[in-house]
């Protein structure tokens, strides 16, 4: 990658409120890119960020914070199988990277998702560490039953 290139996507910083992700983000293939891209970005959003945590993100998923709905109402509580969407009854695609190769693969539409459903699920935005969290718990998720 040239230097010039490197120095753009640095210049290019995508502010969209607690979920923002670089520009170099943007050209992420992969879930764990994106897991380490939330986990970076978490780390200077509070300085007491840990690290990421696919236990938490297991909570996470599976809880209703206070509404209706949790990640599990569409999902199933294996992300590795296909779900039905709680309101439509329309299928959803299983959400772990095992189970769906085409997940994470595109930064753009992981935040238009991690926005949506946050907004559904949470009544607000997730933060980057709740993202990281979810992530690291959907990448351990193996095989639908």
């Amino acid at each position: 990658m040239s230097k010039h290139l490197v120095a753009a996507r640095r210049a290019l910083v995508v502010m969209a409120g607690a979920g923002a992700l670089s520009a170099a983000a943007a050209y992420a293939t992969t879930a764990e890119q994106l897991l380490a891209e939330y986990e970076a970005i978490a780390r200077k959003e509070a300085p007491g960020f840990t690290g990421f945590s696919a236990a938490r993100g297991a909570g996470f998923f599976r809880a209703t914070h206070g509404n209706e709905w949790s990640c599990a109402s569409c999902h199933t509580s294996n992300p590795a199988n296909p779900g039905r969407h709680a309101r439509t009854g329309n299928v959803v695609q299983p959400l772990a990277p095992a189970a769906n190769a085409q997940r994470f693969t595109d930064a753009a539409k992981v935040e238009k998702w991690f926005k949506r459903n946050c907004t559904d699920t949470l009544g607000r935005l997730c933060t980057s560490a709740e993202k990281a969290d979810l992530i690291s718990f959907l990448l351990s998720a193996q095989g639908g039953t």
